[in-house]
């Protein structure tokens, strides 16, 4: 008996080193994984500030309206620039104007494309310039001509702006390892360099590299301005449905860097940074909204008119949408439809 009793408490303290070590064994690699994952994500973090502080460009805007992107609808102005490091035009138009605002806590994000040909004023330093394509406006005062001019236009404020050009839109598709996109038609584009005919899609649900995105973005030849400016807002949601993507959580360090090579913003990182988590929160719903308009020449130049009533209904919502005008029911769109998830109102 004093035998066994002796021999039993070597044994139960064996067992509890060997149960100490298999817990060790299974903490050990958790304790590990979590480490990495911190590491990555602060050095994620890092290389985002880096990214945001590097393209910080601030304004001189005496009318500047400072907003709480957590708490507050924050409007922001995308400006695409028609040229690269490839193209080298030397002078640059603002190819690409979408004017969005985003509301955290209904989680909606409205969005107007302003075709580049829209005939309207140029404002710059708040002095009123001769009539022109608006897209012009970049190259008499780069963002802040394009802001107030756009300000004027929609008679909507422009909290913040991100200029992008070619280059930041290929390499932040192609960081995400492509985007999935609805082709409308079957055709040929030029590439990014100029290149005629070299990027060639057919209609159908597809992923799409950089180059094809972007020759989805540009082209003109299968339908018209306006058409192209709905093209470019569904590529926008379509690069944010794959970028809040699980999956995609490893792509962002070279998107954020592609971003911070191509991108001049006057955005603050804990701003942006704001913005992006209340998309943490729910998902955000995209309401896309679509001028009438009309053509016409101009000294040889083709020029685009948006109709009156349709540029007061649609400042009307974006307004509404910021909290400055009140809603009201009658100011209902006539129709609507949805292509890939994207609303579509329409105003006659």
């Amino acid at each position: 008996m004093k035998n066994q009793k002796k021999s039993s408490l070597p044994t139960n303290r064996l067992h509890k080193k060997n149960r100490s070590k298999i817990i060790l064994l299974f903490l050990l690699p958790l304790m590990v994984l979590i480490l990495v994952a911190a590491i990555y994500f602060a050095r994620l973090y890092a290389t985002a500030q880096n990214a945001v502080d590097l393209s910080y460009h601030t304004l001189e805007r005496e009318n500047k309206i400072e907003v709480n992107p957590l708490k507050e609808t924050t409007s922001i102005l995308l400006m695409g620039i028609d040229d690269n490091k490839s193209r080298d035009l030397g002078s640059a138009r603002a190819d690409s104007l979408i004017y969005l605002t985003i509301n955290p806590n209904k989680h909606i994000v409205n969005m107007v494309s302003i075709p580049r040909d829209t005939y309207t004023s140029i404002i710059y330093e708040e002095q009123l310039y001769e009539k022109d394509k608006i897209n012009s406006a970049y190259s008499l005062g780069e963002e802040q001509a394009t802001i107030e001019s756009v300000e004027n236009l929609l008679n909507v404020p422009i909290h913040y702006y991100a200029t992008f050009n070619f280059d930041a839109f290929l390499e932040i598709i192609d960081a995400l390892d492509g985007i999935e996109v609805d082709v409308p038609i079957t055709f040929s584009e030029q590439n990014a360099e100029g290149v005629m005919d070299q990027i060639y899609l057919e209609k159908g649900l597809q992923t799409l590299n950089g180059e094809e995105a972007l020759a989805l973005a540009r082209t003109r030849k299968i339908d018209n301005d306006v058409k192209r400016g709905e093209r470019q807002q569904l590529l926008i949601q379509a690069i944010t449905k794959k970028a809040l993507k699980v999956g995609s959580i490893t792509k962002y360090s070279d998107a954020i860097t592609a971003v911070g090579k191509n991108m001049r913003t006057d955005i603050r990182f804990k701003d942006m940074l704001g913005i992006a988590q209340t998309g943490l929160d729910g998902k955000y719903e995209f309401e896309s909204y679509v001028f009438d308009w009309t053509d016409f020449e101009l000294n040889g130049a083709s020029m685009v008119e948006v109709y009156p009533d349709s540029l007061e209904f649609i400042s009307h919502r974006l307004r509404v949408s910021l909290g400055l005008d009140a809603t009201d029911e009658r100011d209902e769109p006539d129709f609507m439809f949805q292509t890939n998830g994207l609303s579509t109102y329409y105003s006659n």
